[in-house]
C-alpha cells in the first residue's frame, strides 16, 4: 500500500489547537465537553509544561526534529511544528495482567466520554488515536496516551492511510521520537536523547480499530532490551521527565515533511498513582473490531530505525 501526501491540511491539523492547559495559557477555541473531561480526568493531572510533576503535559512540537521536505535528497530535518491531533489525556493503569484494547473496555473514561457526546448528537466526526505502552512485571502497567480530532481525518493523507491500512503497512511506519527533558545521567545514557525508533519493527504492536478510534498496543515485553531500559527508567520515575512524540514515518517525497500525530510530556510520575483496573473486565465488541486482526511481528532487538534518526538534535 502506498500512502499519499500528508502536508498540512485545514481539517484535522487545525483542530490540533492545544486543548490542554499546559500547551497554551490562552485559547479562543471552545473545548468540547468530552475533551475537557478527558483532559481533567484520570489519576495523572494535566500539569504545567515547565514545572509540573506527577502528571502529563503537551510539549511544543518545535522541540522535535523530523524529516523535512527535502530529507530524501539532503537528509535535512526541521522542527515538527503543530501536531496533527490534539493530546487529550493520559492514563496510568495497573492490573494483574496485560491490558489490551483499553478503549473497548466499558470502564475506559475517554472513549465513554466520546460515546456519550455522540449519543447527544455532538462531536459526531471525532476520532481518537491511542498509544498503549504495556509494561510487564509482577504488576502490569499501561501508560495510555490519547490524541483526538473533532474533524474528519483527511482522506488520502498519510495518517488516514495508517488508520485504515493493514498491519504490515502500520508496522513499517509507526515511529516514536524520545526526548529526555530531565533525569539522571544513567537514564539519559540508557534511553538516549532525541532517539527515534520504528516501534512496529522493534516490538510487537497490536492494532485495534474501533468505530471512532485506532488503538496501538505496544508490548514492551517483546523486546528484552526495551524491557530492561524501561524498568531502569521507572526506577527513577519521580526524577525523570520525558517527551514522547508519535508519528507515521514518511518514506517517499510526496509524504514529506513528517508531522507528529501528537506528543506528550510525562513529568516525574509516582508509580503508586496508577489507577487499578480489573483485568477481567470484558471489552465491548464492535463490528469494526471483529473484522480487524492484530499484528504480532516480534523483533527482540530494539534499535533506531536508521542512523540519522539516532542522531537527532
Amino acid at each position: 500500500m502506498r500512502a499519499t501526501n500528508q502536508k498540512h491540511r485545514p481539517s484535522a491539523a487545525d483542530s490540533a489547537t492545544k486543548y490542554s492547559i499546559s500547551a497554551s495559557t490562552e485559547t479562543s477555541t471552545p473545548i468540547p465537553d468530552w475533551i475537557a473531561e478527558s483532559i481533567n480526568g484520570g489519576s495523572l493531572r494535566n500539569v504545567d509544561v515547565d514545572n509540573g510533576i506527577n502528571g502529563w503535559a503537551s510539549p511544543p512540537g518545535d522541540l522535535f526534529s523530523l524529516r523535512s521536505v527535502n530529507y530524501l535528497t539532503k537528509k535535512q530535518k526541521s522542527s515538527a511544528g503543530d501536531y496533527l491531533l490534539s493530546p487529550v489525556g493520559m492514563d496510568w493503569l495497573k492490573s494483574t495482567s496485560k491490558l489490551d484494547n483499553v478503549l473497548a473496555r466499558s470502564d475506559n473514561r475517554v472513549y465513554q466520554a466520546l460515546k456519550k457526546a455522540k449519543s447527544q448528537g455532538k462531536s459526531t466526526k471525532s476520532f481518537i488515536v491511542a498509544v498503549n505502552l504495556q509494561i510487564p512485571g509482577k504488576d502490569h502497567y499501561s501508560a495510555v496516551f490519547y490524541f483526538a480530532t473533532e474533524d474528519p481525518i483527511s482522506p488520502g493523507s498519510l495518517l488516514y492511510q495508517f488508520i485504515n491500512g493493514d498491519d504490515a503497512f502500520r508496522n513499517q511506519r509507526f515511529k516514536i521520537v524520545n526526548r529526555i527533558v530531565k533525569g539522571p545521567w544513567i537514564v539519559k545514557k540508557a534511553v538516549g536523547n532525541y532517539a527515534a525508533c520504528l516501534l512496529g519493527k522493534a516490538l510487537t504492536c497490536n492494532y485495534h480499530r474501533g468505530a471512532s478510534y485506532l488503538e496501538i498496543d505496544v508490548d514492551i515485553a517483546s523486546s528484552t532490551i526495551a524491557n530492561a531500559i524501561l524498568h531502569l527508567a521507572l526506577g527513577y520515575a519521580t526524577s525523570v521527565t520525558i517527551d514522547m512524540g508519535f508519528l507515521v514515518e514518511a518514506q517517499t517525497e510526496d509524504e514529506l515533511p513528517e508531522k507528529l500525530i501528537g506528543a506528550v510530556r510525562v513529568c516525574q510520575i509516582e508509580i503508586s498513582s496508577a489507577t487499578v483496573v480489573d483485568a477481567l473486565t470484558p471489552p465491548i465488541p464492535t463490528a469494526v473490531a471483529r473484522g480487524m486482526g492484530c499484528s504480532k511481528v516480534n523483533h527482540h532487538k530494539l534499535s533506531d530505525d536508521d542512523d540519522d534518526d539516532a542522531d537527532d538534535k
